[in-house]
């Protein structure tokens, strides 16, 4: 009885590899070296979309809250504020001008001051010029003698008695702050908490709402445009089709800035599509179009900028559409629009969702041709944001404003993988 136990669990025993190791011990390392292996070779591409997307994004969305040198650069008044009543119509008391002048006096010597002039100048315009003003006034006090205080702010500008000062001074104390995100949508910080901003300081969100619907708007045309010429394509002979391929991939061979410079030149009242308008007679000599500066202007150039992303996703998957679905539908009586509708177009459904994915996205970000053929009433919100990078320093303002559009990108590409599937967009 003794020898069968022992038999039997020299039978049930781990099964062991050539080295005598368990074989699922080594099973599971080899199965690690091999993973190593493979995460080796795709690190230099990890790396890379780290650097230039990953963190540049994450850059982005910190910029849009922080808000750190409030409190920075003025650590005594913030602490000093934290008591006084912001809904009142008095200004502070003495303390808190000691305060100011204790951490300007710092600010000037450091030269940070005009710094946070320019961050509170976003928020209520007026604020740089009166610490910069101050910081050189400041600066040649002394703490110990120079007492009162307020009498000497208020002595080098009245406005240090302003109550709004004083609040947005308060209000963006923290070293974190969703002023940016408000100012995005058109809101800002007030005594009470979030309000909107007067009529006339409204315009991202019409921004917003121009760049989602004229996005939209390229989108549809460039499918009306792209779908017969990718048909083409298709279904034409080699040499003739790859001859007519040649002419789609014609305008990345040009530059861009070259390409949006001959639409405005072709657009003008005075341009080429004009005077052939009028030479041809279906317009009169004193009613001209006015196709640019506007967004018509826009949607025409950013079509024909972007057709190809259209173009070459719909081709691809056309061509793999077997001909003898055709035959066989009309085989069966089917018409000819009937055998498209029916058969022929909902093959190429992944290949239009797949240009409209590219073509959107690409539309939604474009800043450049806008800035040329668009004027004030064709720009995009991406104008904006080259503006407030480049132009105007608000930084914060800018990167939550990407913020928002990296958001609605977002949204907009969940919409379609939940109505349309994004298994279904093929690209070939």
């Amino acid at each position: 009885m003794s020898d069968t136990t022992t038999e039997d669990s020299t039978q049930n025993g781990p099964v062991l590899a050539a080295d005598g190791t368990p074989l699922r011990r080594s099973l599971a390392r080899a199965l690690r070296r091999q993973k190593l292996r493979a995460l080796m070779l795709i690190a230099p591409l990890l790396i890379f979309i780290m650097v230039t997307f990953i963190l540049p994004v994450a850059d982005m969305l910190y910029r849009s809250v922080e808000n750190g040198i409030v409190s920075e650069t003025l650590p005594r008044t913030v602490v000093a504020l934290a008591d006084w009543d912001a809904s009142g119509d008095t200004p502070p008391d003495e303390a808190v001008f000691a305060a100011l002048a204790a951490d300007m006096q710092i600010a000037a010597e450091e030269k940070t001051h005009t710094k946070l002039g320019s961050r509170l100048n976003y928020e209520n315009p007026g604020m740089s010029s009166l610490f910069r003003k101050s910081g050189r006034q400041v600066r040649r006090w002394d703490l110990e003698t120079d007492a009162p205080f307020m009498e000497k702010f208020l002595d080098i500008d009245e406005d240090w008695s302003d109550i709004d000062v004083w609040r947005t001074i308060q209000t963006y104390s923290p070293s974190t702050t969703s002023g940016y995100y408000l100012a995005a949508v058109d809101m800002q910080l007030g005594a009470d908490g979030p309000e909107m901003r007067p009529e006339n300081e409204r315009i991202y969100l019409k921004l917003f709402g121009r760049t989602l619907m004229m996005s939209l708007a390229i989108t549809l045309s460039c499918i009306a445009l792209g779908y017969p010429v990718a048909w083409l394509l298709a279904n034409l002979p080699m040499r003739t089709s790859n001859l007519l391929m040649i002419l789609v991939l014609l305008p990345f061979w040009t530059s861009l800035l070259v390409r949006t410079s001959a639409w405005k030149i072709l657009l003008q009242q005075q341009g080429v599509i004009n005077d052939i308008l009028v030479w041809i007679g279906l317009v009169s000599d004193d009613a001209r179009l006015v196709m640019i500066n506007n967004q018509l202007g826009t949607i025409i150039a950013m079509t024909h900028i972007l057709l190809p992303f259209m173009i070459l996703p719909m081709y691809s998957v056309m061509q793999s559409i077997n001909p003898s679905y055709l035959r066989a539908a009309k085989s069966l009586g089917a018409t000819d629009w009937t055998a498209f509708w029916r058969v022929y177009f909902p093959q190429t459904v992944p290949g239009i969702g797949a240009g409209s994915i590219l073509v959107f996205i690409l539309a939604i970000g474009y800043y450049i041709t806008p800035a040329l053929v668009g004027g004030t009433t064709g720009t995009f919100i991406s104008n904006r944001i080259a503006f407030h990078i480049s132009t105007s320093l608000n930084w914060g303002l800018a990167a939550a404003l990407g913020g928002i559009l990296l958001a609605v990108v977002l949204v907009f590409y969940w919409a379609y993988d939940k109505f349309v599937g994004i298994d279904n967009v093929k690209l070939g």
